[in-house]
């Protein structure tokens, strides 16, 4: 499952508004200068107590920009369903053609929703944000930060050729738009290569990553990271190297009151556990995982611990606990139309069913139906991916795995017809796409130039996006783009192999998975 969470970018609470641009000339409000200070030292509820306060006694925009300030803070602090109140309320009651507060709070909305799993909205969202932001005078700081929110979008949807696309633009914008916002792309096309299986080459970008978030002091961002990195090194089995850094930014999100961040850290704590054969330790941080993830709605962090809740239920012979979490978590991502997370949800459920196969009659075929249109699911995924060496990683690690578990079951049941159709699958051949190899795709947010040259920074941050712009451009270079594979027909009755499971994968998962061309085998 993809546990690594993807890095977002939500505008910084402001200590006083732009004056210039959204009408307040010569105003000045103390109260948002402190509240911005308070987030600067990592006191969240202090921040929240002056912004709150804020919104009570000022006027005009600078109460706009104290309930925007409000809703970020309530964001951070896990309250995510009330930050969406928030930010609607400010919305509603500012001027659409405001050029900064009105984008910046379609972007804070954006996070919000993300992190409540309403994906949709997020993008709806980011979507305004972009039309608001299309003008030639439109600040660049808020194109980038459009850029990464809609990067971490793309990450929650594992569509990984455009997480990477958009990493990568949104790093070259951070160069031009705001250096010290450099660790949030950084991190992004960590997380995106790492759930491509280019693990070395993410714990290269998180390291940089670090190294950005470190040279401008964002305390925030060094813990985030430090837990991503350690969420790299967990999922790596590298755990005496994650658990110092998850220690680390676990004491930061604890004392700053950030519940969703400190869930996460508890779930990875829960899986080092687990994995020690602690399964009562395991347990009871998964379940402190869930009522932090709960508490602040974070759904799709929810279902993904009740996956490791139901690995430690199978493992203690309670099925029945195991199979409600899992129906639990698939019902969340099938709602949210996450057929990638219900496809990765299937293989790992007929795993779990593979020690029972034999011993409960009906098992095998349940074990059958969720294990071959998983395995086709996610071998189709290959030919979204933007390089050969990422189509190979995911083979390797990925898509293998899945497909030896669907061929066991089927010779298990029995059906040499499914096993000879898997084999000519397997046989189908790869064909260059060349739509994608002739034609650039559009720009997903179009940068113009930026209005200031980027600030001098300290030198870890420019190594940092030195290096980190160097990967990318290496990272971005190999590989040449291809399309699915066509349908196959096997003699000696010319019945299309897989016709079928691939019309259930596609219809189960959402999710095109041939083409429609049909050659012979």
């Amino acid at each position: 499952m993809a546990d690594s969470a993807p890095v977002d970018d939500a505008p910084e609470p402001s200590g006083t508004p732009d004056l210039d641009r959204e009408g307040a000339a010569g105003a000045e409000s103390p109260l948002l200068r402190a509240g911005a200070e308070a987030v600067g030292r990592g006191e969240l509820w202090e921040a929240l107590r002056i912004f709150e306060r804020a919104v009570d006694v000022e006027e005009g925009d600078l109460r706009l920009c104290a309930l925007v300030d409000v809703a970020v803070v309530t964001d951070r602090l896990g309250d995510h369903a009330g930050a969406v109140a928030r930010f609607r309320e400010a919305l509603g009651e500012m001027r659409v053609d405001a050029p900064r507060m009105y984008p910046g709070a379609l972007i804070g909305l954006s996070q919000a929703l993300q992190n409540l799993g309403d994906l949709d909205g997020a993008q709806a969202a980011l979507e305004r944000a972009r039309a608001a932001l299309a003008g030639e005078d439109a600040p660049g700081d808020l194109r980038f930060a459009c850029l990464v929110s809609s990067t971490a979008v793309a990450l929650h949807r594992q569509q990984w050729w455009r997480a990477l696309d958009l990493a990568g633009e949104s790093l070259d914008a951070a160069r031009r738009f705001g250096p010290e916002q450099a660790g949030h792309p950084l991190m992004n096309l960590a997380a995106a290569h790492f759930e491509t299986g280019r693990w070395e080459l993410a714990q290269d970008f998180a390291g940089q990553a670090l190294a950005a978030f470190e040279a401008v002091e964002d305390r925030a961002g060094v813990a985030e990271t430090r837990q991503n990195l350690a969420l790299m090194y967990t999922r790596s089995g590298c755990f005496d190297d994650a658990e110092p850094l998850l220690a680390a930014a676990q004491e930061h999100f604890d004392a700053a009151g950030v519940a969703h961040r400190a869930g996460i850290g508890l779930k990875v704590m829960g899986f080092i556990a687990e994995h020690r054969g602690e399964l009562d330790v395991a347990n009871a941080r998964y379940r402190a995982a869930l009522h932090r993830f709960e508490e602040s709605r974070a759904v799709i962090d929810a279902a993904d611990v009740r996956l490791r809740l139901a690995a430690t239920a199978f493992a203690a012979g309670h099925y029945d606990e195991g199979e409600a979490e899992l129906a639990a978590a698939r019902a969340t991502y099938a709602v949210r139309g996450l057929g990638l997370h219900c496809a990765q949800l299937d293989y790992w459920h007929a795993g779990l069913l593979e020690p029972l196969v034999t011993q409960v009659p009906g098992l095998l075929a349940r074990a059958v139906d969720l294990a071959v249109p998983a395995a086709l699911a996610l071998d189709a995924v290959r030919f979204e991916l933007p390089d050969g060496a990422q189509r190979d990683t995911w083979n390797r690690r990925i898509v293998n795995p899945a497909l030896r578990l669907a061929f066991r079951y089927a010779y298990l049941a029995g059906d040499a017809r499914l096993v000879a159709d898997l084999i000519e699958n397997q046989c189908a051949g790869t064909i260059l796409d060349i739509d994608r190899l002739t034609t650039e795709p559009p720009a997903p947010l179009d940068l113009l130039e930026p209005f200031d040259p980027p600030s001098d920074s300290a030198s870890p941050l420019r190594d940092a996006l030195e290096l980190g712009t160097a990967l990318a451009a290496v990272a971005a270079s190999a590989g040449l783009p291809v399309t699915p594979p066509p349908r196959v027909t096997v003699p000696p009755d010319g019945h299309i192999a897989l016709a079928a499971w691939l019309d259930a994968a596609e219809q189960r998962y959402g999710r095109r998975l041939r083409t429609d061309r049909v050659i012979s085998a």
